[in-house]
């Protein structure tokens, strides 16, 4: 792990949970993902990450799917070990 425990979520395995802690790219993909929830000490949890496609998580009472290049842009430290 790099930067104090921080992960690009791609990395993490369905049922993992974690905590965003910054969100690396352009202005306009980071704005776009701050308007879906993604902002710096908000939990979510990884409901879907099979290995290959899109990425669906559960953040703010709702579920957002990520394909897997925007998945690494959103850098998070875990909270929970891996659910596999």
């Amino acid at each position: 792990m790099t930067n104090n425990g921080a992960i690009p979520l791609s990395d993490l395995r369905t049922g993992q949970e974690a905590t965003v802690v910054r969100l690396e790219g352009g202005v306009g993909f980071v704005g776009r993902l701050a308007a879906l929830g993604f902002t710096p000490g908000v939990t979510l949890k990884v409901v879907r990450n099979p290995g290959h496609g899109p990425i669906i998580v559960s953040l703010l009472d709702t579920q957002i799917a990520l394909g897997r290049g925007q998945a690494s842009g959103v850098q998070v430290r875990p909270l929970t070990p891996s659910a596999r």
